[in-house]
């Protein structure tokens, strides 16, 4: 069995256990996390959920909230479950072990509210692909990309759901316009630099099917100040995130 760390995230609000030599989260999935906005008594979806990060996160942010998970990965499959049971959330999160690109074999049709994801972000012939396996898989179009994971949101959302998702800048052509061609219409964009003098390097993207055109483009995020210090936005998202409502009836 791989070595395993059991990390304390958010301020110790929630414990992730990851694999020591595997794949490991990074910051996409925080930011992510924060960008995204649920309302009550919905169903949502997270294809690629590795680890499970962003429906830990957001099931705690969001109490009212139910979550599938899917993942290919089987050992990724099995730490989420491992993470949904350390943080107490087996009631509200169920983990499927299944590929993106085949939902329709395991879901019904127009049955969530909402659809997020981390895509991998490589495409096959682009850098030097990971030795290991599981990293491999988790960055490069190994077994799905982006347009698979459009495509099975489409299936999956009910009407007017809605798309949350991070991807490279430098992709925002394609990202857009794969949005469109999945009748999943950009609604709000965000992009997010790593410092005041460098390019952006991410897109955070809220997109809703069937929607008319109208897109939003907020203040972007930077994340780090000099000497790689986090800025006062960013040390903000943590806080954030790391306060937790109480549930309610409201």
């Amino acid at each position: 069995m791989e070595e395993e760390t059991a990390d304390l995230i958010l301020n110790g609000s929630l414990r992730i256990f990851q694999k020591k030599r595997g794949y490991r989260f990074s910051l996409d999935p925080i930011l992510l996390s924060h960008f995204a906005f649920l309302k009550p008594k919905t169903s949502n979806i997270d294809l690629g959920c590795g680890s499970g990060i962003i429906m830990l996160i957001l099931a705690r942010r969001f109490p009212r909230t139910t979550w599938t998970g899917v993942e290919i990965q089987e050992g990724l499959a099995a730490l989420a479950k491992k993470n949904v049971q350390a943080n107490g959330l087996e009631g509200r999160i169920k983990i499927l072990c299944a590929d993106a690109r085949s939902v329709k074999k395991i879901l019904p049709a127009n049955a969530f509210d909402s659809v997020i994801f981390n895509p991998p972000y490589r495409k096959l012939k682009s850098g030097r692909i990971n030795p290991q396996l599981e990293k491999a898989i988790a960055r490069h179009e190994i077994q799905g990309s982006l347009k698979d994971f459009l495509q099975a949101s489409k299936y999956l959302l009910k009407p007017g759901g809605r798309v949350f998702a991070i991807y490279p800048a430098k992709r925002l052509v394609e990202l857009i316009s794969l949005f469109r061609l999945s009748a999943i219409e950009p609604k709000r964009l965000k992009l997010v630099f790593s410092d005041y003098c460098s390019a952006a390097e991410f897109v955070l993207v809220e997109g809703r099917a069937g929607s008319q055109e109208e897109l939003k483009i907020e203040q972007p995020l930077y994340i780090y100040e000099q000497e790689k210090k986090y800025t006062r936005e960013m040390s903000a998202i943590f806080s954030e995130l790391s306060q937790f409502p109480a549930d309610d009836d409201d």
